[in-house]
């Protein structure tokens, strides 16, 4: 136990000091890419969202340079992105979710198609698609998926009775999920699962019968279990399927950023979900 919480706090330090100023405006590059479609095949993708990539923005998403997806944890992360040139550019900028890598250090972004034409004023994106890279303002800001709670998709490669692969969905909030346990419904005997990429996690030991699921999901400056009360998978669950888990996460850094002032935004609202009350264990 005592190994297992100094693994855990190590975890928390690690992603909470890369959170504190994960809200201030930073400057970087974009440019565009046709082949980040907002129809992306199965399974295609670093983050592994494949065709799902665009139910859960509209089909503004982003591949990120190795700062934004770290190593898959900027998986499913959103970005309020800007154009600098005031020329081409709208002042709002567009909101992207991050669903893929990308291993240039020349560019921060890859913008699909609909993000990046939503980058310009009207009637510039065939203009703005001219340009090699872009020079743009971006930060990070809640995800917001209005009436959607915290979602589980049970992966094709899943089989039961003792393999499951997992993946989350509508991750509200500013939030990462840093670890995951699986249990019966009922048990306290908690089982740890694997990340295997992005929002991805496995395990060969499933438990037999009613699955319940818990999480250490870090907001801004702190970290906590969060579960729900319920039954999330059924016994028979079924590779394909998407279970609702009930919970919704709306956590964001409870500080604003510590740098200089930053220009005026316009375009992003930093507002929380509205949802059940998150559980915490005191394990």
């Amino acid at each position: 136990m005592a190994v297992f919480l100094c693994f855990f706090l190590v975890l928390v330090v690690a992603s909470c000091s890369a959170a504190g100023d994960e809200r201030c405006v930073r400057q970087g590059k974009a440019a565009y890419a046709p082949s980040l479609s907002p129809l992306p095949q199965a399974g295609s993708g670093v983050c592994g969202y494949g065709a799902m990539a665009a139910e859960i923005n509209g089909g503004f998403l982003a591949a990120g340079g190795p700062k934004q997806h770290r190593g898959g944890l900027g998986c499913g992360r959103c970005f309020q992105v800007r154009c600098r040139d005031a020329k081409l550019c709208s002042s709002r900028g567009v909101r992207v979710v991050l669903t893929d890598f990308h291993r240039s250090n020349r560019t921060d972004f890859l913008l699909g198609g609909p993000a990046f034409a939503g980058l310009a004023k009207p009637g510039m994106a065939h203009e703005l698609k001219r340009l090699d890279t872009l020079s743009v303002e971006y930060k990070r800001i809640p995800c917001d998926y209005k009436d959607k709670n915290l979602s589980i998709l049970v992966e094709e490669e899943s089989k039961r009775p003792s393999n499951l692969v997992v993946k989350f969905l509508y991750q509200g909030g500013q939030t990462d999920i840093l670890a995951v346990d699986v249990a019966a419904v009922g048990s306290s005997e908690w089982r740890f699962m694997t990340r295997v990429r992005g929002p991805v996690w496995r395990t060969d030991r499933v438990p037999a019968g009613p699955l319940q699921f818990r999480a250490v999901v870090t907001g801004g400056y702190d970290g906590k279990w969060v579960w729900a009360e319920r039954e999330v998978l059924p016994a028979d669950w079924r590779p394909g399927q998407v279970y609702d888990t009930g919970v919704r996460i709306a956590d964001v850094a409870r500080d604003g950023c510590q740098a200089a002032p930053p220009p005026r935004w316009t375009g992003s609202k930093d507002g929380q979900l509205v949802g059940r009350q998150m559980h915490h264990s005191t394990d």
